[in-house]
């Protein structure tokens, strides 16, 4: 048995001397170059981008490295955005947490952050998304089921008890009451001794896509827009090292979308935030630095790398040729990663194991500045104990133990992957030159162009499982007979109750003649033109709970009806 190591025959360590014949030098003769003309493609990545073969030079033939990829940490950033990527440091290992209480979801932040993880990342329950308090009517029934339930200053207090504010950082996924939860931590922060220059983290914040995707949302686009342009301003002044926003097409990509599709809807939601900010008179290098992304990871390994490299690239000359931004951070495309909930199977659930790794690999390969890696039981509820270990050591044997974070970029230059990044990037410019013929992304969306297209596209996926053109193992493949017994995570059905008698309590224990003139300001102010977190900061400060600052948005906004 040959040493670890070492491999038999004539080219393994033993046989130096044959070392001109293992390397493939000249001396073996010229080999003559295979005609692909004629090649007739019968494989397609998941956007449908045929896919040859073989690839060779003739494939790059006229292809500029120079323009195409520059060096790492330099314009046009295809190979990353920091020169030394993670040789100096590996990606955020940033696991998903938020669940029941505020209580319960610190305790996992705690468990998570000793288990190794480096960043924070929250969940809220639909009442919080929605903006409704957890005694609301409509709350019933939802009140911690899919993430955190966060109705008051007095809630985000027990999330963040006895972390460190000031070295962590958090990524929140909150979108139309992103500003509330964003202005919640900061109170704590400061009720910490942590100023606002030294928190870190991400809010989600991207509404436009919630209109295309998700359905979270709560008033108009356009005052929506307001909201996160006044939230771009806000942190450009008091919270300068918080992401405003994480543009995500994390949730295009769960809605059933190509790749394609997940990078132009993504950007050119992106180009809609830029354009609303300069409208505002915002300089475009004020908070340009600070927008960040969110991707999904899929399974489809060399797309999802040509994925990322390709949005990279796309949004580097945007910035710089569209909207002239000069300071070079502007043009970076940072993002945040997720392996993708929509491929996690309910069927053999152990198997999603592998397939999260595979996307770990693919998001690490195409450069992820963070990473949250999913639970191989999430297709049957939230993440168990167990689970999220597991996802947090995948990333880890990923990161220290693959040897793919030992050189930049490490697919540089191959003949298939560059291939591949110039059609997806091109096949991504034609849907943001069509958006563009619509009147930018709002209007699109306005239009539903944008969600007829991702439907058309989830439709085409969903039938070709049916039919078996896709595979999907342990579904329509490889199907066990036998039904595996799954830990499911445990609901406490009295935690409603708890946090309707948490939040009541707020309420009968403040000053109601303070909260109500704060809340008459914030209704004056988005009735006027000046900054609406001001007066929502003070709002909350005195006790107001999200419920009710949403309420009074609602009063003067309006509330989004699709179709009407």
């Amino acid at each position: 048995m040959p040493a670890l190591g070492g491999a038999p025959g004539p080219c393994g360590p033993s046989a130096p001397n044959l070392r001109s014949l293992c390397s493939g030098t000249p001396n073996q003769g010229s080999q003559p170059q295979p005609d692909r003309s004629q090649q007739q493609p019968d494989r397609f990545t998941d956007s449908g981008i045929a896919i040859r073969p073989l690839y060779g030079p003739v494939d790059l033939e006229g292809w500029d490295p120079a323009g195409q990829l520059g060096e790492p940490g330099a314009y046009p950033y295809t190979r990353g955005v920091h020169r030394g990527m993670y040789r100096s440091k590996l990606w955020t290992m940033r696991q998903y947490a938020g669940f029941g209480s505020a209580e319960a979801t610190n305790q996992r932040f705690k468990f998570l952050l000793d288990a190794g993880q480096t960043g924070l990342s929250c969940a809220f329950d639909l009442p919080t998304q929605m903006g409704y308090d957890s005694d609301a009517a409509r709350a019933e029934g939802e009140v911690g089921k899919v993430g955190v339930a966060i109705d008051s200053l007095a809630d985000m207090r027990l999330l963040m008890a006895d972390l460190p504010m000031d070295k962590v950082t958090t990524s929140m996924t909150i979108n139309a009451t992103g500003a509330i939860l964003l202005l919640l931590y900061q109170l704590v922060a400061e009720e910490h001794g942590v100023p606002g220059a030294k928190i870190r983290g991400t809010i989600q914040n991207d509404i436009l896509k919630e209109y295309v995707a998700r359905g979270t949302y709560i008033y108009p686009p356009r005052p929506s827009m307001r909201l996160i342009v006044d939230t771009f301003a806000y942190c450009a002044e008091h919270l300068p090292n918080w992401n405003t926003i994480s543009i995500s097409g994390y949730h295009i990509r769960e809605a059933g979308s190509t790749a394609v599709q997940e990078i132009a809807f993504t950007l050119a939601n992106g180009i809609a935030y830029v354009e609303a900010a300069l409208a505002a008179g915002m300089d475009v290098d004020a908070f340009a630095p600070r927008l960040s992304f969110f991707w999904n990871a899929h399974n489809n390994l060399f797309e999802e790398v040509a994925k990322y490299r390709a949005a990279r690239r796309m949004w580097a000359r945007i910035m710089t040729d569209r909207f002239g931004a000069k300071d070079e951070r502007s043009k970076m495309l940072r993002f945040h990663t997720q392996t993708g909930g929509s491929t996690l199977t309910a069927q053999q659930p152990e198997n999603n194991i592998v397939r999260v790794t595979v996307q770990s690999l693919a998001a690490a390969l195409g450069g992820t500045q963070s990473l949250h890696t999913n639970g191989f039981d999430e297709a049957l509820g939230l993440p168990t104990t167990r689970a999220a270990k597991i996802a947090l050591r995948t990333q880890q044997i990923v990161g220290f133990e693959s040897g793919i974070a030992d050189t930049v970029d490490p697919l540089a230059g191959s003949y298939f992957v560059e291939s591949l990044t110039d059609e997806v990037e091109a096949a991504a410019t034609d849907y943001l030159d069509r958006i563009e013929e619509l009147g930018g992304a709002v209007a699109a969306i306005e239009a539903r162009f944008m969600q007829e297209e991702i439907e058309a596209a989830a439709y085409s996926f969903a039938k070709a499982v049916d039919d078996g053109e896709k595979v999907v193992v342990g579904v329509n493949r490889f199907v066990d007979s036998d039904e595996e017994h799954v830990e499911v995570f445990p609901i406490d059905v009295q935690l409603q109750q708890i946090q309707i008698e948490r939040t009541q309590g707020v309420r009968a224990g403040r000053d109601q003649a303070a909260v109500d003139r704060a809340l008459a300001d914030v209704a004056e102010t988005a009735r006027g033109t000046g900054n609406l977190l001001v007066p929502m900061k003070a709002a909350l400060k005195a006790m107001a709970t999200l419920g009710e600052v949403s309420d009074v948005l609602r009063a003067e906004f309006g509330v989004y009806q699709p179709g009407g």
